[in-house]
């Protein structure tokens, strides 16, 4: 699984016109779920993602997680996420899952994310046409990936 992490001052996911999930400050999540992801990936991210310190303590250093900056989530599939771009110029998704495998990991990670939180995670709609719009705090942008757990 990879996923980038946003510190937002706020975010939205619109479909079709209407605005479908919409934060304040926080993070937006965007994930894309490789064919050979499972449990343990998940396990690694959410992890990860919920105690992330990115968020500024009271003299100005990324030293607080969400959860204890009070800040929400907003996770936003995205398969392009596992394109590879090491022949031609055109991606390949072939790394990416299928959405019989991709829609409940992905569906799994929002409730475990949830869990570990203990906040409302509003998302996008998988395989939908989305228009995502963040104000990018900082910019903060992590990446991560949990097969390359060193990176």
């Amino acid at each position: 699984m990879r996923a980038v992490i946003q510190r937002v001052k706020h975010c939205s996911v619109t479909i079709d016109g209407k605005v479908k999930s919409s934060i304040g400050k926080g993070m937006l999540v965007l994930l894309g779920v490789g064919e050979d992801d499972n449990a343990e990936d998940i396990d690694y991210l959410v992890k990860k993602i919920s105690n992330l310190r990115i968020f500024d303590d009271e003299n100005g250093v990324m030293n607080i997680s969400v959860m204890d900056d009070g800040g929400d989530i907003l996770v936003v599939s995205q398969f392009t996420l596992m394109a590879s771009t090491h022949k031609g110029n055109r991606p390949s998704y072939i790394k990416a899952a299928k959405p019989e495998i991709s829609i409940p990991l992905y569906e799994e990670f929002t409730r475990r994310l949830k869990e570990a939180t203990g906040k409302d995670i509003p998302t996008g709609e998988f395989g939908a046409d989305m228009k995502v719009e963040l104000l990018n705090d900082g910019p903060v942008t992590i990446i991560m990936d949990s097969k390359q757990r060193n990176f």
